[in-house]
This record gives C-alpha cells, structure tokens and sequence, in this order.
C-alpha cells in the first residue's frame, strides 16, 4: 500500500497544471538565443555541455570496449553491400575504416552473388571530398529512366537535408564538364528526358514554403541556365512541399507525376504532358509508389469510392490509369490487423511485390495483372520477420528483397518475378550470441483498452523476478511502422550483457494500417503516450521488469515520445535518452522544417490544439524539484529537418531547474546519429555506457 501511495504522489507531484504550464510557455523564452543554431554563443554552450558529459561517459571503464565493438560492427566487410539496378549491372554505395565518405561501385550481376564481387569504382567520396575540402555524405543517384546511363549524384555537407545535385556519367565514372548542376537547396529533381530535368527547388525570394520546402517546379533543359528554366507548375507557399517524380515501366510508358503536398499526409497529384499539367484522379491522402503497364500504383490511405470502379478501403493498394480514361484497379486490400507499407512495394517489368504484415509479422507478396483482374500470390521467403523490398528493375523481372528479425541476421534474396520464385543468396554473419535468446509477442491493454502489441527479446531462462535490465523503444507517428529487425549493436552491448530488448508497436505508427495512425493525431495524440505507458505497466506487471531497470529510448518524433514520457510518467523508468527531438512543440512550427507536420501535431493558431500541447509539450512542462531519473539528450548541429535547438533548450531548462541530465551534440551528422560510421558509432558507445551506469549497475 506505502509503494502504491509513493508512486501515486510522485505522479502527481510531477504534473504541471494548465495554468502553470500556460505561465512557463507564455513567458519570454531565457534560451531563445540557443535557436540561433551556429552562433559563438550557442556553440560555446554546445561545447562546454559536450565536455562535461564526455568526460563522465568517456572516462567509463567500458566506453572504450563498447565504441571498438560498435565500429568494429558498423566497418565490418562481411556485411552485405545492398544492391542497386542501374543500367542491367548492380551498383552499391559502400563504407568500412578505409572509405569514411564512401564509395560508389558497380559489378555484373552474376558477379555480385559471389563471395567476393569484381567491383569497379564510379565515384571515391572520400577522395572527392578531400580534393573539394567538403564533408560530403552521399545522398543518391538518380539516374535517366530506361537507359541509366547518366545519373544526378545528390550530395551534402555533413548530413543536411540539403543537397547538391551533380550530372554524372557511368561510361567514363566522372561528372559531366558542362552537365546539369544544381547548386545546394532542398530540392526534388527528376529526369523527364536524356536532355531535361523536371526540379522543384529554391528558385529565388518566394519560391519556398513556411516549412522550408519547394513549392514551385520548372524545366531544366541541357545547356540553359537556371535562372531562364520555365516554369511548369506553382503549388502554394502555405503548402508543405511539391516533389516531382518518373515512372517508366517495361512496356516503354514514361510518367512525370506531381505531388503538391497541401499538408504533409494529403496531396493533389498531377500528369506533366506536353499540353501542360492535368490533375490525376485519386484521394488526397494517397501515395504513389510505381508504374506497370500504363498504370500508376497508389497506396489510398482513406476509404474511396471511384465512379466506375469498386469501392477501395483505407490502406489498400490501387492501379490507377493516369488519363482517367478507365476505372481504378483494386490490386490489394488489407485485412484489420494487416498493412502494406508504400514505401515497401517495389515494380518489375511485369509484376509488383509488396511487403504486407500481419500484426506487425511480415511476408512478401507478388501481384500480377491479368484480364479478369490481380492475382496474388506469395513469395517463398521466411515469414514473421521485417521484409523489405530493396532493388527492382521496371526492364526485368529481378528484384533483390532483405529478410531479418531480432535474431536472424538480415540475408539477402534474390526474387524471380515472373517464376514467383525467391533464392537466398547472402547472409550477414552473426554479430552477437544469440544462443539461449528468444522472441516473445504480448499485449499490452492501454489506458482506453486497446490491444497493443509489442515483441521483447530476452533470455529464455529469465527470472521473472522484475530484475531484468531492459531497453524498450518506439516510435508512434507519422504512420511508420516499427517492424522487427536485427541490430548487431544491441545484440552484442545490451542483450549479450544480459539485458532484455522491447519494441512497442503504438498507435500513431502503420502496423494497422491508416486508423491505427489516425488515431492519434493532433489533439488525440494523448493515446500514443497511453499506450507507450501501458507496455511499460505490463512489463513491470509480468515481473519482467522493474520501473528502476527500465530504460527507454527514441529519436525525432520518437524524442518526442521520450520527453512526454519523462514529464508524464518519470515513476515507469530509470533511465530515459532523447534523441535528436521535437520537445517545444508550442514553438516547433516556427523551428527547422516544423511547419510540415502540423497534420501530425496540429498547430498553435488552433485553440484546441494550443490547449493540448500547454499540457503536454515537454520543455513547457519541466518542474523543478521533480523526480525525473537521470536523462541523456543527444543531437546533431548539421541537423536541418528537426534541428538541434530544442534538445539544447530543453537541457538547458533542466539544468536551470537543477534537474539531472546529460547533453551530448555531435557538430555533424545530419538527422541521425552521425555523418559516417565512425561518428554513429561513437554515439550508439555512449548512448549503451548511459544505460549500463543507470539499469546494469544498479
């Protein structure tokens, strides 16, 4: 009963009331100067707070034999170079101890399946950046449709969302003297022909939106400067973005395709032509993901109904002829515990493959049209693991398609199409000792009584004496699902060490489809953060663990997650790291690209969803004298997509407040834990010596 009432007046000792959070947020901001990203002032603060908490976590006996482990990981040579179809041959883009920046290189593709593939270099990055005293990190090569023989190189300086693009040629592996180049913007560029690019990019004052992106598109021909491309067409400067894209399919059929992203999950879409511009017919929240046989293939993420055609459920996958001349072609529909990922469907010449899960267990699906309508099958790949469709060809048949789960090492397939056959044909080697490890799935029951699942791994003689230390994770927005996968880092810092390792499949993701996403949108966004508790309430409750050996994590909206927990919930955990987040989200729309998501969080000019945030925002609702364990927040300064000033105000808030933490930011990197390997795995050692000194040691 004494622990009942301590946890009870702890939680409610925590909890910032409305008006006192209204106070703090309405109040003038003391660290406003920390926004000003690369200021002497704000750097400074950056590297006195850098040296403090490297000196603890640094000068840990492990930090060294954990950083080693982690590179020694992340450089290994045996990992498996993921391919890329380019032009009939496989090119990849490769990093280990000797190639920091990268190298781009390509082989045949009976080479590759060898053991030890004839690679020949295109583009030595770590070279290109010396030669132009640059950090560049590679960004991708989009190349010509059909003939691949030229390709734009997209680069940028320490990991910025921001990029160059470069005209590259693969016959002689140099860039094209006097090629297309399109200096540094955020930008979307796509080939409409060998000699004209269709670019959505920052043309000048009054081409970007509130949210730091495009919204204007024109043509790029051969040989014309930028400044006299015309235009094509002109989205809003209160839409989020406009991104420009080509299909093409085995049958010769070229499409350059439009979105104007009215908020960041509704869109209009439409067909560049001779003639000019023409809409497409299809639901606004609806992604397009491929070209077959004269057809778009949309994922509609809203229940639709076509004239002329069936009714379409949410989520469901559709082929769309983009003249409208004829009905949408229902290729898939989800069942209530399945989804099918639009950034997981991959188009052959003559089929499309699709990753589909059910709850959150996954299998690879082909389709093939036929004159009574799409047939289904599936692949002959391991069920009830993560699958992801890695490389297709729209000139063949081929796809390459990976397979992992939290203890099978991710292996490479090599998928058939046309035969509907699937041949394994690498493996990465076991990065740790999962001998004596096991999977679970559970159910969790939140605060409303929804069912959310989650998978922990752990030792299969586990005492169930709640002393088990344990990691747990999610991410719960934005319709990403978290999906299981092998991390060698994990495996060989955390599990092998004894520890336990969760992955909670909250709402606010895509394990269920739109809904299970929708249901936590903007003012609802309160069963996200339900749900996260819930799963920590049932581990303690299975006596797996306990709120002392629980240790938590998550990085940008899934920061976000981990800061509402440490106000809310700061009696559930004993350790907690915030990673690269949103955490002033009263002023988040105003901050790096934050005025894309308000159809995720909502915004501040609505009173309601003012209202919500005034309670729930992180940096408004520190209290001093709180019991908050220890936190470690982490960040990148290159970072320009979430940015590094709200971690920085939110440790400095805590460190006003007299509350314990650790602040660590890393002057490169981008949005994620570095700009290279060397930089990531620095980050993963510091991050696993927080956890050990907050859940193993004590």
């Amino acid at each position: 009963m004494q622990r009942f009432v301590l946890f009870a007046a702890t939680a409610l000792a925590v909890t910032a009331s409305p008006v006192l959070a209204q106070a703090v947020a309405e109040a003038p901001d003391p660290y406003i100067w920390l926004e000003e990203v690369n200021s002497p002032r704000a750097m400074a603060w950056v590297e006195a707070e850098n040296a403090r908490s490297l000196g603890v976590l640094e000068r840990d006996p492990r930090y060294a034999g954990f950083e080693a482990d982690a590179l020694k990981i992340a450089e290994a040579t045996d990992r498996i170079a993921m391919p890329r179809q380019i032009g009939g041959k496989v090119a990849n883009l490769w990093q280990d101890g000797a190639h920091v920046h990268g190298l781009w290189r390509m082989t045949t593709p009976a080479d590759y399946e060898k053991a030890e593939p004839a690679w020949q270099t295109l583009l030595d990055l770590d070279a290109l950046s010396a030669a132009e005293k640059a950090n560049w990190v590679w960004g991708g090569a989009n190349c010509e449709p059909l003939a691949e023989k030229r390709c734009l190189i997209a680069l940028s300086d320490g990991g910025e969302d921001a990029n160059t693009q470069r005209e590259f040629d693969m016959a002689t592996r140099s860039f094209v003297d006097g090629g297309f180049a399109l200096p540094k913007s955020k930008q979307w560029v796509s080939w409409e022909t060998p000699d004209s690019l269709i670019a959505a990019r920052d043309w000048g004052a009054g081409t970007m939106t509130a949210s730091g992106y495009p919204f204007v598109v024109k043509r790029v021909r051969r040989g014309q400067p930028l400044d006299a491309a015309p235009e094509v067409f002109r989205g809003k400067p209160d839409d989020v973005f406009v991104i420009p894209r080509t299909f093409t399919d085995g049958a010769g059929h070229s499409e350059v395709v439009i979105m104007r992203g009215v908020t960041f999950f509704e869109a209009e879409f439409v067909r560049v032509t001779a003639q000019g511009t023409t809409p497409i017919a299809v639901p606004r929240k609806s992604t397009v993901t491929g070209l077959t046989q004269g057809r778009l293939i949309f994922q509609v993420n809203e229940d639709w109904n076509p004239s002329g055609g069936p009714a379409i459920s949410a989520g469901s996958l559709v082929a769309v002829d983009p003249a409208g001349k004829a009905a949408p072609e229902l290729i898939f529909a989800p069942g209530p515990r399945q989804s099918a990922d639009a950034d997981e469907v991959a188009v052959t010449r003559d089929h499309v493959l699709a990753a589909v899960y059910d709850n959150v267990r996954g299998r690879a699906m082909r389709f093939t049209r036929t004159p009574s309508g799409w047939q289904q099958s599936v692949l002959p790949l391991p069920d009830n693991a993560a699958v992801s469709m890695v490389s297709s060809d729209t000139t063949s048949n081929t796809a390459y398609v990976s397979v992992q789960s939290y203890l099978l090492p991710t292996a490479l397939w090599k998928v058939d199409a046309a035969a509907g056959t699937a041949a394994q044909i690498k493996e990465t080697p076991a990065r740790f000792a999962a001998d004596g490890l096991v999977t679970e799935q559970f159910e969790a029951t939140s605060k409303d009584g929804t069912k959310v699942p989650y998978f922990i791994t752990h030792r299969a003689g586990m005492k169930l004496t709640g002393a088990t230390p344990t990691l747990m994770t999610a991410y719960g927005g934005f319709q990403v699902s978290y999906t299981p996968h092998y991390s060698g880092v994990t495996g060989k810092l955390w599990l092998e060490k004894g520890g336990a390792f969760v992955v909670a499949n909250i709402r606010g993701g895509g394990e269920f489809g739109p809904a299970w996403h929708e249901a936590g949108l903007k003012t609802k966004r309160q069963v996200i953060y339900d749900d996260f508790a819930a799963v920590a309430e049932d581990l303690v409750a299975r006596k797996i663990t306990s709120a002392q050996k629980l240790g938590i994590y998550g990085g940008s909206n899934g920061g976000l997650l981990m800061g509402v927990e440490l106000i809310q919930r700061p009696d559930l955990f004993g350790a907690v790291s915030i990673q690269i987040p949103l955490l002033d989200m009263l002023r988040y729309e105003k901050l790096s690209a934050g005025a894309s998501w308000v159809g995720e969080y909502g915004t501040m000019a609505n009173p309601d969803e003012k209202a919500f945030w005034l309670k729930t925002s992180p940096y408004s609702n520190l209290k001093r004298g709180a019991a908050y364990p220890e936190t470690l927040i982490w960040t990148t300064t290159k970072d320009d997509r979430v940015g590094p000033v709200q971690a920085r105000k939110f440790a400095a808030r805590m460190k006003e407040y007299g509350l314990p933490y650790l602040y660590f930011e890393n002057t490169a990197g981008g949005h994620g834990a570095g700009a290279n390997l060397k930089e990531t795995a620095k980050t993963s050692a510091l991050e696993m010596v927080y956890f050990h000194r907050r859940l193993m040691d004590r």
